[in-house]
């Protein structure tokens, strides 16, 4: 089994890592492209154009499925991936949380970056599964870019920043960047409020990793025997899991493989 996984940068680690969670026998090909981030301010038609670039370079070698692990990508890309993709293979894409962030009744906030804050995709998503929830936006300037980059004073000021407007008595937050889910464990702190319980976060990476192996009629085997397969494609060129990748832990996860041969 390969697994294929796309995004500008890093933010790809989250569902790798659930994936190798859920599979640690499958295989893995991580495709991004660093040097054009961040694809948030991009027009539509330059993300579609970068996506297909960074999906056909992990295509090329041949996975069973590809995961856009990319909100923004997802956004405006995917229709053209599964056009020129499927059926010959699956493409599954990153829809934030806000269904299942709105089960214990709210209120809710969606972290996302700039770019996605208020846009009528999210907006959209917004009224189909909110319903009579209280659902607050918050723009991230900065953050994606900051953990690309594992700089940690600048991730800190971003949290900081959308954490204060977040309102006080929120309950679930959802992780509308798949960047945000490698310092998600700094944002429920940043969030939390004296004498209440830890604020739910929703990310998307369990979910489009199990739907992965849902689209290819796998099962998830956790405690199957480890494969060797990792290949990283920075910009179409095979190359190593980048420095910054190995500051969190799931790009540690990943760097316990050896890379494919």
């Amino acid at each position: 089994m390969k697994i294929a996984l796309m995004d500008s940068g890093i933010g790809l680690l989250a569902a790798a890592a659930a994936v190798r969670r859920l599979r640690p026998d499958a295989d893995l090909v991580l495709s991004s492209d660093p040097g054009s981030m961040p694809w948030g301010p991009r027009t539509p038609e330059d993300v579609t154009a970068r996506a297909l670039d960074v999906a056909r370079a992990a295509a090329a070698h041949r996975p069973d499925a590809l995961i856009v692990a990319c909100n923004t990508a997802s956004v405006h890309a995917l229709p053209a991936l599964r056009a020129e993709l499927e059926p010959a293979l699956p493409v599954i894409g990153t829809v934030p949380a806000i269904k299942p962030s709105v089960a214990g009744g709210g209120p809710v906030a969606i972290w996302a970056t700039p770019a996605t804050t208020g846009s009528p995709y999210q907006r959209g998503l917004i009224r189909e599964f909110a319903g009579s929830v209280a659902v607050t936006e918050v723009p991230c300037p900065g953050l994606a870019d900051a953990v690309e980059h594992a700089d940690e004073p600048a991730i800190d000021r971003a949290i900081a920043a959308a954490a204060a407007l977040t309102p006080r008595d929120v309950r679930a937050v959802v992780l509308g960047c798949t960047h945000y889910e490698l310092v998600a464990e700094r944002i429920r702190a940043a969030v939390r409020q004296p004498g209440m319980s830890p604020v739910e976060l929703h990310g998307s990476a369990g979910a489009v990793a199990a739907q992965a192996l849902r689209r290819i009629g796998a099962e998830p085997a956790p405690s199957a025997e480890s494969a060797d397969g990792l290949t990283v494609l920075l910009g179409g060129r095979t190359a190593e899991l980048p420095e910054t990748a190995l500051a969190y832990a799931e790009g540690q996860l990943l760097g316990a493989v050896s890379p494919a041969r």
